[in-house]
């Protein structure tokens, strides 16, 4: 059996997180109707479901976790090129396609930017630039985002630092030394949003910085729970935990977003991930 079929047969026999799928989903549309609302409502404020944003921070902490259980006990026997392969084959088609998307929007929408302004060297760079996920934000009709023609990808971005940090480091870390750096981390988010005043940031140039903090905290907390075995048993179904899930994304927004943003990404979407890993589906 070659490496690429032992791979395969070896993450197929893991039990699988059928609850934790579903709140990625209830995420992910959560991300879509905030973005959404922000065009019928420039006053945050007013928009329903102002935190919306959130959920890529618990995407993050899931991605810890999922990480964590699937990848722990086999990376050795994968080995770090292998599991990058991986990685990339599950992650980058999505990264390129809406990267042409993006560019076909630039040029031919009249509603989607200024082509006109830009030289056809710039653009082709910027377009490569987003389908390598190397950061280039050079594009002011895209609010300078890290990838002007893909701007959802600056989450994959960091997703991908997360999973070389995870392989070069994090898998074989003693837990003592887990437990200090998601602490720090924590530090760093409280920082963030105490300075910001929220935690929007890390998708363009001048918020490069504060996606480093939120992929951090809430990709070590994932682990760490995986690794502290904190799963909570419960009965609260798909159906209540995404009632739950949804009420930190239809929290309004205030003037206490730097306090309020923190605690529900510090300690409840953990909280979250941790029911969702001990929850299971009731029979139909």
């Amino acid at each position: 059996m070659n490496r690429n079929k032992t791979t395969t047969a070896l993450l197929q026999t893991k039990q699988h997180f059928e609850i934790l799928d579903g709140l990625r989903g209830i995420a992910a549309l959560a991300v879509v109707i905030f973005h959404f609302m922000e065009w019928v409502y420039t006053d945050p404020s007013q928009n329903f479901i102002g935190h919306g944003f959130l959920a890529v921070d618990f995407f993050f902490c899931l991605s810890g976790f999922v990480i964590g259980y699937a990848y722990d006990d086999r990376i050795a026997k994968m080995g770090i090129l292998e599991f990058f392969k991986s990685r990339i084959i599950r992650l980058h088609p999505l990264v390129i396609a809406g990267s042409v998307l993006g560019l076909l929007a630039f040029l031919f929408d009249p509603f989607g930017g200024h082509p006109e302004l830009y030289s056809t060297g710039k653009i082709v760079l910027t377009f490569l630039c987003s389908i390598l996920l190397i950061p280039l934000p050079v594009i002011a009709d895209r609010g300078f985002n890290l990838f002007s023609f893909n701007a959802p990808s600056w989450s994959l971005f960091w997703e991908y630092i997360a999973n070389i940090v995870y392989a070069l480091v994090l898998y074989n870390i003693r837990r003592s030394y887990l437990v200090i750096l998601t602490v720090i981390s924590a530090l760093a988010i409280c920082v963030v949003a105490y300075r910001s005043g929220n935690l929007l940031g890390g998708w363009s140039g001048p918020t490069f910085w504060d996606g480093s903090a939120r992929i951090s905290y809430s990709f070590l907390a994932g682990l760490l729970i995986y690794r502290s075995n904190w799963i909570i048993k419960n009965k609260l179904g798909f159906s209540g935990l995404a009632i739950l899930l949804s009420l930190a994304f239809i929290t309004p927004a205030s003037k206490w977003n730097w306090l309020s943003e923190p605690l529900i990404v510090l300690f409840y979407f953990p909280l979250l991930v941790a029911l969702g890993a001990g929850a299971t589906l009731k029979p139909v």
